[in-house]
C-alpha cells in the first residue's frame, strides 16, 4: 500500500480531524492505549478507519527509523495541494504566506506551525526550491500543515502580481530593506495580505522583491544576522495582527490601499 506514514499524536489527531486525505489504517502498539490513543482510536472508527494493534516488535519494524511515534502511526495518502483560488479569490481581511526559495522540511513545518497559529488563509510555494509535504513536514508542523492550504506555483513574481489585482497588499521581509517592521507607517497597513518570506541567508530573489509593495526588516540587536524563517514568520505575522487588533487602519472595513 503506498502512501505515507505520519506518526505521534499531534499529525495523527490532526489528519483524522481534517480529512484532506485518503486514510487507510490505524496502528496503534499493544500495551499503550493510554487517554490521547483512545481518542485516536475513537477518531480514526467515525472516519471509517482501519485499526490494527502491534506486538512492539512488530510495530517498531512497521515504524520509521529514528522517528518517535508515541505508539501511533497512520497509514495516509498524499496530502493534496490546493488551488491558489480556494484561498485568494473570498473576498475580505485575510493574510496568506508565500515562501521563497525555504527548501527545508523542518523549516516548512515549523512556519506552517506559525502560520496556522497566526490564522493565515493559505500557504503559496514555489514548484521548484521547496519540499513536496510529507511525514516530516507534518511531523514538523503538529500536524498545522493538515490544515493549511498550500497552493504551488510555477512563477511566485507573477502570482504576487496577480495577487495585487485581487487588491493584495504584499509585504516582505528582507534583512537589507530600509524600514523597519515596528515603525510601518499605518498607512501601509492592510488586513488584506500577502507575507513573503525567502530561505535564510539567500533571502527574496530580485524578481520577488521588485513585486513587492512594502518591504521591511526585523531589527536584531545580536551579533548574529538573521533569523530563522519560523522564527521570522512568527515576528512578523503576530506583529500584523497586533496591528489589527489595535486598529491601526484595520481590520474587517480596512479599504484596499491605492497604489501609484
Amino acid at each position: 500500500m503506498g502512501g505515507v506514514l505520519l506518526s505521534g499524536f499531534h499529525p495523527v489527531r490532526a489528519a483524522l480531524a481534517a480529512r484532506r486525505r485518503e486514510l487507510f489504517e490505524l496502528s496503534i502498539r499493544a500495551g499503550g492505549r493510554g487517554p490521547d490513543v483512545e481518542e485516536l482510536a475513537q477518531a480514526a472508527t467515525a472516519a471509517g478507519v482501519a485499526i490494527r494493534e502491534l506486538e512492539p516488535e512488530a510495530f517498531s519494524q512497521l515504524a520509521p527509523a529514528g522517528v518517535s511515534t508515541q505508539g501511533v502511526l497512520l497509514r495516509a495518502g498524499e496530502l493534496p495541494e490546493a488551488l491558489l483560488e480556494e484561498f485568494s479569490d473570498p473576498p475580505g481581511p485575510r493574510t496568506v504566506v508565500a515562501l521563497d526559495g525555504v527548501e527545508d522540511p523542518q523549516n516548512l513545518g515549523a512556519l506552517a506551525r506559525v502560520a496556522d497559529g497566526a490564522g493565515a488563509a493559505g500557504l503559496i510555494l514555489t514548484r521548484r526550491r521547496s519540499p513536496p509535504l510529507t511525514a516530516a513536514v507534518s511531523r514538523a508542523s503538529a500536524g498545522s500543515i493538515e490544515w493549511l492550504p498550500a497552493a504551488r506555483v510555477t512563477n511566485l513574481s507573477r502570482t504576487l502580481n496577480l495577487l495585487k489585482k485581487k487588491e493584495f497588499w504584499i509585504y516582505g521581509a528582507d534583512v537589507e530593506a530600509p524600514a523597519e517592521l515596528w515603525r510601518l507607517p499605518d498607512r501601509a497597513h492592510s488586513a488584506r495580505r500577502v507575507v513573503v518570506l525567502g530561505a535564510e541567508g539567500r533571502g527574496l530573489r530580485p524578481g520577488v522583491v521588485r513585486a513587492l509593495d512594502q518591504r521591511f526588516r526585523i531589527p536584531l540587536r545580536g551579533r548574529v544576522g538573521s533569523l530563522n524563517v519560523a522564527t521570522a514568520a512568527a515576528v512578523v505575522l503576530f506583529e500584523l495582527l497586533r496591528r489589527d487588533g489595535a486598529g491601526l487602519a484595520g481590520n474587517a472595513d480596512l479599504p484596499a490601499l491605492p497604489r501609484v
